[in-house]
């Protein structure tokens, strides 16, 4: 990409079409990690300690996909400002007892001038998503 600092809203949408896009697909840790930057910070949730590396981001996600037999994330809402994004969200998913799990949150992205993921925020709650899998087993 270009050395311009400019992020354009049209980028913004892209990556973050991409990022939810990638928690459809077949190997969606290895996908959705490889939407941030190498130096990203992420937090999830917003008071988790923080991720600062892709290989981070990637092994947390994969310990999420880990409890399940399958999951994804549907973005409902998105709002760009300049290169950022918040993005209501809605996760389904099936546990490896085959029973339906739901939960929810806002993402709040910062994209950097390469078209990547620079900082993630992710507000919700999981003891939602872990007592449902817990008692549905």
């Amino acid at each position: 990409m270009s050395n311009s600092t400019t992020v354009s809203p049209q980028m913004v949408q892209t990556i973050v079409q991409q990022y939810f896009a990638a928690s459809r697909s077949p190997h969606k840790a290895e996908a959705m990690a490889a939407c941030f930057s190498e130096t990203c910070i992420h937090q999830d949730p917003a008071e988790a300690p923080i991720l600062k590396s892709r290989d981070e981001v990637r092994q947390f996600l994969q310990a999420i996909v880990d409890l399940f037999l399958s999951v994804e994330l549907t973005e409902e809402f998105v709002s760009i400002n300049g290169q950022a994004a918040a993005v209501k969200w809605k996760g389904h998913g099936i546990s490896k007892n085959g029973a339906e799990v739901h939960f929810e949150g806002i993402d709040v992205f910062e994209i950097n001038a390469d078209g990547m993921i620079q900082t993630l925020k992710t507000y919700w709650n999981p003891s939602t998503m872990l007592a449902q899998l817990q008692e549905k087993q």
